[in-house]
């Protein structure tokens, strides 16, 4: 299925339950194309146990200012709507997936 293209009109329904990893990013960005077949990696083998999700910044300007996003990619991780933690450049699946599995309780 991959990750789910978020818009400022579907955000908060996405990341209000559960656990929500969002990728902000944008198609000219370089570490961008190297992030997003990371995140979309990871959408496959987390569904059904956590929302993957990414933002392009041009695209959703207000989301990525809600936010602050200074720099992309920028990683945001929500759990039950609280962003928990921020992470900026390219994180690698098994980190990514370790603070996933860790918010879960799992």
């Amino acid at each position: 299925m991959g990750a789910i293209s978020l818009t400022k009109e579907t955000f908060q329904n996405h990341v209000q339950s559960g656990v929500t990893l969002v990728d902000f990013w944008a198609p000219w960005c370089g570490p961008c194309r190297v992030q997003l077949p990371i995140v979309e990696e990871l959408a496959d083998e987390m569904e059904g146990q956590a929302t993957i999700a990414k933002v392009n910044v041009d695209n959703e300007s207000e989301l990525a200012m809600q936010f602050g996003i200074m720099s992309i990619p920028a990683l945001l991780l929500f759990k039950d709507g609280k962003l928990v933690d921020k992470m900026v450049g390219i994180n690698q699946k098994h980190v990514l997936k370790e603070k996933i599995l860790e918010l879960k309780g799992n």
